[in-house]
């Protein structure tokens, strides 16, 4: 069944998908600000985006363990086909002004069919992360895992640069346009690829041919630690969901769009690095020490890249961010691909994600509201001004850097914690106990 030469051509299928499904978040984050200049907009985005993903992680991840993946992958790349389809036609159809009106039903609608499309090509990663296990034997998966963070930190940052090109001079119906035509590109490279039988689909009861949540829920109970991972990687998403909804905003506070683009181009280069050493090194014989030590340092540079508004501070902070992400996405697909058996894995990754995600759309859906009509307007008022004004600053950024450093804080106190816990050295003990 393993067949380690067929996983290259797979991964850069899975890239070029991944690039339009990038390019279609990237623009319409952007080009929603430019159009209505609203935190709140933004906010609302990502908190559908996690919506949509909440409630699609634990069918998706069904979708996977039940058919086999050449099949899957092309029905999520159909599926993102049609609705950037009917995104586009919305664009054409609709004036101008109704992208300009935050309150327009049909803006809103426009939001949707774009976020569906772009959950629909998750089912991709999904499916990737599977023919990991499928495809690769288990001593080298953490490294290749570590080149998907590599693939998809090269995709950032070619999606940042040809994002501003784009929305920047030519508009949202060309992002859409090159969209739907890479899209195609990567149905028909699909179909000439022969993917290996996958028996253990034939192997399996008749009850792990159901979606069955409870079952699921047995599986993950039933490897100690595993509930307590997901535990962390949901409230670390729950704080994720702060940097999130304010991030672009509070880079385009401090510099032009043009400018904000070239900072996100540059240090997603951190997102390559990060996944290049993961796949030149590994994450060592623990992974699950890895995923907390990578996590706190990723906290700390949270909580300090705010502390002045500086466009530089911000760069320097956002590269360790990326650096570090792939890192602790390959720790946790490691272990969860090692610890959990094949015929399960993507229901339980599916899962995970769905938990992982439950909190984020409330981060998300809260903090553009709250820090647009609660926390700016007080740091302006006098209460704040006698508070902050000398020292921090009144400004609407500094606003969004309050709420910055307290979660990188939050974030530094739990992963402290979780590091003197019980869960944290059994699930380091299944691991290396596990056999995959």
């Amino acid at each position: 069944m393993q067949n380690p030469s067929l996983f290259p051509h797979i991964l850069i299928n899975t890239a070029i998908a991944g690039f339009t499904n990038m390019l279609i978040w990237f623009a319409i984050t952007f080009w929603l600000y430019l159009k209505t200049h609203s935190v709140f907009i933004t906010g609302m985005l990502g908190g559908i985006y996690l919506v949509l993903n909440l409630f699609g992680g634990i069918w998706f991840g069904s979708l996977v363990d039940h058919n086999k993946k050449k099949p899957i992958m092309l029905v999520s790349s159909t599926t993102s086909l049609f609705f950037y389809s009917l995104a586009f036609g919305m664009l054409a159809y609709f004036p101008e002004s109704t992208w300009t009106d935050m309150w327009n039903p049909w803006l809103w609608l426009f939001i949707l069919v774009t976020m569906f499309g772009v959950v629909a090509g998750n089912i991709r990663m999904i499916a990737l992360s599977t023919l990991v296990t499928i495809l690769i034997p288990e001593e080298w998966r953490d490294k290749a895992n570590g080149k998907i963070g590599a693939v998809n930190g090269l995709v950032f940052t070619v999606v940042s640069v040809f994002s501003w090109l784009i929305i920047g001079r030519l508009g949202m119906d060309w992002a859409i346009g090159i969209s739907m035509m890479v899209t195609l590109l990567v149905i028909l490279h699909l179909f000439s690829l022969s993917f290996p039988p996958e028996s253990h689909l034939d192997e399996r009861h008749e009850d792990d041919k159901k979606i069955d949540l409870r079952g699921t829920i047995r599986i993950i109970a039933g490897i100690s630690g595993l509930f307590a991972m997901i535990f962390f990687a949901m409230f670390n998403n729950f704080l994720g969901g702060v940097f999130m909804s304010l991030m672009d905003a509070y880079g385009l506070s401090l510099v032009s769009v043009e400018v904000w683009w070239i900072v996100l181009a540059i240090t997603s280069v951190g997102f390559i690095t990060g996944g290049m050493v993961v796949g030149k090194y590994g994450l060592g014989k623990n992974p699950v020490k890895t995923l907390l030590l990578v996590n706190l340092i990723l906290w700390i540079i949270c909580s300090l890249f705010a502390s002045i508004s500086s466009i530089w501070l911000v760069a320097i902070g956002f590269f360790g961010f990326m650096m570090l992400s792939p890192i602790a996405e390959s720790a946790e697909q490691t272990i969860m691909q090692k610890v959990v058996p094949l015929e399960r894995q993507w229901r339980v990754f599916g899962f995970g994600q769905s938990m992982e995600n439950i909190a984020s759309p409330l981060t998300a859906f809260l903090i553009g509201p709250l820090t647009q009509f609660l926390v700016i307007p007080w740091l302006a008022s006098p209460v704040g001004e006698s508070l902050f004004g000398g020292w921090w600053g009144t400004t609407p950024d500094r606003a969004m850097a309050i709420i910055f450093t307290l979660a990188g804080f939050i974030g530094i106190i739990v992963t402290v914690i979780a590091f003197g816990t019980k869960s944290y050295r059994n699930l380091t003990k299944n691991y290396q106990e596990s056999s995959l």
